[in-house]
């Protein structure tokens, strides 16, 4: 049953999903410690955060994702996330609104 889950397999949804996560990385690096250290500012990372999310949602459109993938996509994006070293509420934040962002109808 191809046709009911996708044409994509799980392993280039985790490599996209990680590339998402390691854009937002280039863009965006997570503070060193708790003191932080340069940032961008909030309208950078919007803007830096809007493109990915469109990215995510260009990627469902082209392989018709199943419920399955567009969460298997959120998961990886916030797992590569907490190995990149954000914090918590960064990660739900970030991770939050790409799920969203893949439930939309485009």
């Amino acid at each position: 049953m191809p046709g009911l889950f996708g044409s994509v397999s799980l392993k280039e949804v985790d490599e996209f999903a990680k590339a998402l996560a390691r854009d937002l990385a280039r863009g965006y690096p997570p503070p060193p410690n708790a003191s932080g250290g340069p940032r961008l500012a909030e309208k950078g990372l919007t803007t830096l955060l809007e493109d990915l999310c469109n990215r995510a949602v260009a990627f469902r459109n082209e392989h018709k994702l199943s419920v399955h993938k567009k969460a298997r996509l959120g998961n990886t994006f916030r797992h590569e996330l907490e190995t990149l070293g954000y914090s918590r509420t960064f990660i739900e934040t970030a991770t939050e609104g790409l799920v969203a962002f893949l439930g939309r109808k485009h």
